[in-house]
Parts: structure tokens; sequence; C-alpha cells
């Protein structure tokens, strides 16, 4: 007999480890922390860390704990989500291998189909700047309202003044549902009353679903992208570093966020990567990419 041969995995170490993933994945794609998430399930952080990494059990009402917290099913998150039907399958089979030009094609197409009405006329008057923290929403966002002269609006400082409280304060007090409730009201009453605007949107608006397909219909949107290292290097210069703070695992949590966007993001219709380029260049090559697109809309 073979000693050399690796033993067959359990079943059961096996199911623990891909729980533990897709609850990663999950808290990725939410822009939450391992603290945070622990904080809003109401579980502890090291009970928590043992479920990602596989090696603790999860109890019925733990997952359901982690699952309102992460505003998911449980079937999610043990992978047994069955909602996928036959055609959808097939849709993802046609999809599997195909380079990202087409891909992106077949998006654009879907989205025709499915919105069901036109975009709006006047959606190339306004421009959304999507991203993480420390992408340059603000500074490039500025730069290029004053270059077209148009007004510049922070989506965020909208929500607070809707809230009459600023963002730490609305998670604090009232939750991420709450945020995300002004922030959609934010976004609807900034395009019907802003058309020219450059927008910064929230990191996290992605995240939603139908607040992002509004978006993306109403303003022509850009992803500002850029590494995890220019990420966190400047948020630090900016002396934030939420939800970051206090936290070991930050680069490793920012690169899980980054991940699990990236899909979201690229739905962008442009996509401009910041990385390793001075504030002046970066600002006239982002201008020089914009312009043209804006002028065919």
């Amino acid at each position: 007999m073979n000693q050399s041969a690796a033993a067959p995995q359990n079943p059961r170490d096996s199911f623990l480890a891909g729980l533990g993933e897709r609850v990663r994945a999950v808290r990725a794609r939410r822009g939450m922390t391992r603290k945070r998430l622990a904080e809003v399930a109401g579980v502890s952080e090291r009970h928590l860390a043992n479920l990602e990494t596989g090696q603790g059990n999860a109890s019925v009402t733990l997952l359901r704990q982690l699952a309102k917290a992460l505003e998911t099913s449980i079937a999610e998150l043990v992978g047994e989500d069955s909602k996928d039907s036959a055609e959808s399958l097939a849709i993802r089979q046609l999809l599997q291998g195909q380079d990202e030009d087409t891909l992106a094609r077949a998006r654009h197409a879907l989205e025709g189909m499915l919105q069901g009405t036109a975009r709006d006329p006047a959606r190339g008057g306004r421009v959304a700047l999507m991203g993480l923290r420390g992408a340059g929403k603000s500074t490039l966002g500025r730069m290029l309202a004053d270059d077209l002269g148009v007004p510049f609006i922070e989506l965020d400082r909208v929500v607070e003044t809707l809230a009459g409280c600023n963002v730490a304060e609305i998670y604090s007090l009232y939750g991420p549902a709450a945020f995300r409730k002004y922030e959609v009201r934010a976004l609807e009453e900034t395009v019907a009353s802003h058309s020219p605007a450059v927008i910064a949107t929230g990191g996290g608006l992605v995240t939603e679903p139908a607040t992002y397909q509004f978006l993306l219909t109403r303003c022509f949107t850009v992803w500002l992208r850029a590494t995890p290292d220019e990420h966190m290097k400047r948020v630090i210069a900016q002396g934030d570093l939420r939800p970051m703070a206090g936290n070991t695992e930050a680069m490793e949590d920012l690169k899980r966020i980054l991940s699990g966007r990236e899909v979201a993001y690229a739905r962008a219709d442009l996509t401009f990567d910041t990385s390793g380029r001075p504030l002046a260049t970066a600002y006239l090559a982002l201008r020089d990419a914009i312009l043209p697109r804006l002028q065919s809309l």
C-alpha cells in the first residue's frame, strides 16, 4: 500500500471549509470587516474567525444570525441556494469561457433587454465616479467638475443632510440598512435635481443591485480603480481608517472587498486605473478618456 498517498478529505471538513469561504466572500461583497460582522451578528470575533477558516462548527442559530447581518439567505451561505432555473444555468454555460469583450457585449445586450425602457437621455451630462475610498473620487471629481463647469456632488454628504448626522453615526445608530435607504434617496434626489454634474458615489453602492442599476441608467459611470496598496496608502494619508481601524487584518480585508466587488465595478461605462500616477497626470488622462465618450452619448 502506498503510504504517501493523501488521505481522502473528510466531507464534513470540506463542507465547513466551503462554508467559511462563502461567509468571507459575502462579507467582502458587503464591505464588512470580520470585527464589524461579529458585532452586527452578535457573535464573538474568535468564533467567526474559526468558522471562516473551516475550523469551527456552525449551528442553525449562528447561520441565521450571520445571514441576517449579511442580508443574505442561509441557503447562499451553505451553498445550497437552488433558485437557479434550467434557463439561467444554460445562460451561464453559454457565457463560460468567453473573452472579456464578448462578455461585455452580452451584458450590455441583456441590460438593454431587461431594463424595459431606454437609458435616461440626460445620463451623458452626469458623470458618476465609483470605487473604494482612496481611489481618488473626491479629488479627481472636483477637478473634473471645475473643468466642465458643473456642480460636484459627494453622495455621502447628501446622505448626511437627509439623515441629520454623519455617515459613521448613521451606521452606529441605525445600521447599514438605514444607510442604504438614505443612499438611494440621495441618489434619486441628486439625479432629479442635477444635470449636468459630477457625482462621487459611496464605495458600497454597487452592492445594492436596484440602486446600482438606477445609477447605470441615469449616469455615465467611471470606475476609478487602484491596487490594494494604493488604496490603503491614500486612506492612511487622509487620516481615515474607517472601517479598518483596530483591525490587524486590514489589508486582507481590503483585498477581499476589492475582489468581491470587481465584477460589479466592471459594469461601469469606463474603467480608469489611478495606480502609480501623480495627481496632475492622472487627472489629464482621466479627462482625456472621459470627454470623447461623453460627446458620443
